[in-house]
Parts: C-alpha cells; structure tokens; sequence
C-alpha cells in the first residue's frame, strides 16, 4: 500500500512495465515503455501523461538522449525516436530481431542498442544512423553506461566491457558473471569503479572493472528477494537495478514484489520498502535522487494472473534515511562531475554525432 511519500501515478501502461527512466535534466518528467506498444511521458508533479507514441509491437527498453529526444526498442527490432517539442516521431533503424536494450552515452554522444540477435550497434542520436555493430557471444539481456564505457550482459553469463571512445580495438574486458544462474539486470556504480549484477536466483554480485587482482578479492555476492514461509526458502529473480547517483547505493526490485535500498561499499541493506500489489519490473532514481520510480507488473511474477493483470507506477519521495550509507568508505572517489560542472573541462574523446566471495547477509 502507498504511504504519505509515495504516490501512484493514474495512466499507467496496460500490459507489462519494461523499463522506466526519469530525464536527465529534471525529476519532473519520467519515460515509461510497455509490452502494450507504447512509451508515455509522464509529468509526475502534476501526474499527467504528457505525450504518448507507438510501436508495431511491444518496447522492451527507452531512454532519453537529451531534456527533449527519446530513443525506443521494440520486440521487432526497431528502433523509434521522438521529439517532445515536435511531437514527432522518426524510424531510426532496426536490428534483425528484438531490441532488449537502449542506452545513451553522453561522454561520447552515442545511442547504443543491444538485441537478441546477438549484437550490439552504436547510433549517431543526431544523424541517426549506424556508426558500428559488434557481435556478441550471445543473445543481448541487459547493458549498462559506466563513464564512457558499456558494461553488456549476455545469455550465457557473459559480461563483455567496451570502451566506447575505441571501439575499433574490440572488447575491453570479457568476463563470466560470478553468479550461477542467468544474468538479469547490470548497472553502474555512478563513481565507475565496477557494477552490479543480478540473476534470475535471487542474487546480486557487486564486481569492480579494475582486473588487478587486489581489486578483484574485493568482489562479493549475496543473496537477495527471498522469502522464508512455511520452512521452505521461495526464490525470486532480481529484475531491476537502480543506483542513486550522489550515494553510490543502489536499490533493488524483484518478483518477490519488494524493492530493498543496499550500501554496496559497506556491504550491507539499508532498508525494505513496503510489499508492492505485483512483481517490480524496473527502477528509476532521479538525478537529484530525491525520488524513485518503482514499476510493478504482473508479467514479470514467477506465476503471472493473466485474468487480473497488475500495471502500476509508484513515485517514492526517498529520504538520507533511506538511501544514504552509513559511513562514507575513504577509498571510494567522488562521483565524477556532468562535462563543465564547476567549470571542469571536459577531456578530449569522440563523438559519434554528425555535428561535431564475502557476503553481506545469508552468504553465498
């Protein structure tokens, strides 16, 4: 049930909730898309919809490049785009089977999408064509933007790193996802040191990009999602993955309809909000992290009512209490700044535009 702080917005989706994401100018506005063909903007102050376009098929991912453009893919493998101030909506391109995936890289200017056809295509979100494909050793299930990096997840427990100012020179890093089952979701520490990964077992491994082995001994997983009733341990996967960007903590929502705040530098759960009515299907925490988005639907249950399906969004007003860590760790950096935040230049890097084992809780 809603509390005080928290809210449910009225034009939700009619079928399953794929991805929501706040723009990255404001807490304000919040782009949702839906297995029901549609990606809708809502003004969440005013809980309105403020525009609304369609696919010919469900969108499994959105996201915006700026204040007023926003990139879609749909489960036929085409990518749209639509201007806010036009109201228009444009065909960029498409894959050769489904669009799992769409991330924006504001270090380089580049659109990225990764589909089940086992590729990965960088985009001019400007001229809007292909500037490069990269095959990948699987189906595409989950990509992540660290700085100027993208961290994929595949079938298969592949996690492939790519530095997306040299793609030329191919994959980074290739690595194996250290949790047993299939990899659901991936996302960044906002300070780039590593990443976050879930699995379809109710885990979450934290995991750091620097290979020297000093690093490495610093990963851990735990488990996470699960529900003791009756003796027996019920295991949920982990669908969704949101970091708060001035913290580094990041939240986590799975089928068990939960959704439970984690300091991932120190190793430990902040908080558990309230059960939500179904499964939370995706996570959004607005720049400023005052407020998180927490989409529920019942498609993404273990066991989905198809005869009362649940689609709803909830905005959650988070306090320090919440979301803050306890205890800043001294070796963790800042978070780095926006491109000439406080004057800070930014470096020189491309752009693909035309115009320029320890655990915190229960153990491994």
């Amino acid at each position: 049930m809603a509390t005080t702080n928290e809210y449910q917005l009225t034009d939700s989706p009619t079928e399953g909730i794929s991805s929501v994401a706040f723009s990255p100018t404001t807490s304000q506005f919040l782009l949702a898309s839906s297995w029901d063909c549609s990606v809708r903007l809502y003004d969440i102050s005013s809980d309105k919809t403020r525009f609304r376009y369609d696919h010919n098929s469900p969108v499994l991912d959105a996201c915006f490049t700026d204040s007023v453009n926003t990139f879609s893919g749909d489960m036929k493998g085409n990518v749209l785009t639509y201007n806010i101030n036009a109201g228009s909506q444009t065909f960029v391109g498409c894959h050769n089977e489904a669009v799992r995936c769409v991330e924006f890289c504001p270090d380089v200017n580049a659109l990225v999408t990764g589909s089940w056809d086992k590729s990965v295509r960088l985009w001019d979100p400007r001229g809007r064509n292909v500037v490069g494909s990269y095959n990948q050793p699987d189906k595409v299930y989950t990509m992540a933007i660290c700085g100027h990096r993208i961290i994929v997840g595949t079938a298969g427990k592949h996690v492939i790193i790519y530095d997306l100012r040299n793609m030329s020179v191919g994959e980074e890093q290739r690595r194996e996802s250290s949790l047993k089952y299939q990899t659901r979701c991936i996302r960044a520490f906002p300070n780039q040191q590593g990443y976050v990964l879930s699995s379809i077992e109710g885990r979450v491994a934290v995991e750091y990009l620097d290979p020297s082995p000093k690093m490495q001994k610093r990963k851990y997983a735990f488990k996470s999602h699960r529900i003791k009733e009756h003796g027996r341990d019920f295991i949920y996967p982990v669908h969704a993955i949101a970091f708060h960007n001035q913290y580094n903590t990041f939240a986590t929502g799975g089928a068990d309809c939960f959704v439970n705040m984690w300091d991932g530098m120190n190793k430990k759960r902040l908080c558990q909000f309230h059960r939500f009515p179904a499964a939370v299907s995706s996570l959004a925490f607005s720049g400023d992290g005052t407020t998180l988005a927490i989409a529920c639907s019942s498609l993404y249950s273990c066991e989905p009512n198809d005869e009362t399906p649940i689609n709803q969004i909830f905005i959650r007003k988070v306090t320090d209490t919440e979301t803050k860590p306890s205890r800043m760790p001294s070796n963790m950096p800042p978070t780095p700044l926006p491109p000439n935040a406080g004057g800070a230049q930014p470096a020189r890097i491309p752009d693909y535009s035309a115009e320029a084992t320890t655990t915190p809780s229960g153990g491994r």
